[in-house]
């Protein structure tokens, strides 16, 4: 897989679904065949700083409930729907979010989300 989300929570997805080879789009040319003609032969390939971060990457800080509420968000366009979904209040679903915003330190609910996302958490 030849990517430019190379990200741990990419690479732990792409993993479990089987690929064989994972690099960043950045990687040269030589590089890039060298890493194809090994996959073809049956090695395995995980570019080496992609590796490390996800090896070294943060506990997830959100609890379970935040999650599916960030992971619920991802397929709304309102909370209300998010809370209709998962059968909670809507102020319920806005304290969730707010928690898992504050937690990552981001802005919104859909970079909360991307965040998430990109470290593999949702």
């Amino acid at each position: 897989m030849v990517t430019r989300h190379a990200r741990p929570g990419v690479l732990r997805r792409a993993l479990a679904a089987g690929v064989k080879g994972f690099v960043p789009k950045s990687t040269p040319s030589e590089k890039l065949a060298e890493v194809i003609r090994a996959v073809v032969s049956g090695a395995r390939y995980v570019d080496p700083e992609i590796a490390a971060s996800a090896l070294t990457g943060t506990d997830c800080p959100l609890t379970g409930r935040e999650l599916d509420v960030l992971r619920a968000t991802t397929e709304h366009d309102t909370l209300a729907r998010t809370a209709a979904e998962l059968h909670l209040a809507p102020g319920t679903v806005r304290n969730y979010v707010s928690a898992a915003i504050a937690k990552l330190g981001v802005s919104g609910r859909h970079q909360a989300a991307q965040k998430a996302w990109e470290e593999g958490w949702i």
